[in-house]
């Protein structure tokens, strides 16, 4: 099996996905120092919710079934946790 490693916008996209997913858990990290506790701050849900869009989309490009749906139920739990979040007025709703 040869397997190059192909750089494009596509792959550049892939990466953004995953680093999106990366900074949440520094993100999560930070916040959880910085309160000398576990907790998960808003950011956490709205970097899962970027990241998993974008690898989706990149997984659809590339029609690889396995990325698609991986990603698909984490989408709906990121937005379920967002929703509850701002119904506990704890995302005011302005954004």
């Amino acid at each position: 099996m040869d397997h190059k490693f192909i750089w494009n916008a596509w792959t550049a996209l892939g990466f953004a996905g995953q680093a999106c997913f990366f900074m949440r858990f520094v993100i999560q990290w930070l916040a959880s120092e910085r309160k000398k506790s576990s907790v998960i701050p808003p950011a956490f849900w709205f970097l899962s919710l970027a990241g998993g869009m974008i690898v989706l989309v990149y997984g659809i490009h590339r029609r690889d079934s396995v990325i698609i749906v991986g990603q698909i139920p984490g989408l709906f739990l990121y937005s379920r946790n967002l929703w509850l979040m701002r119904q506990s007025a704890r995302i005011p709703s302005s954004l």
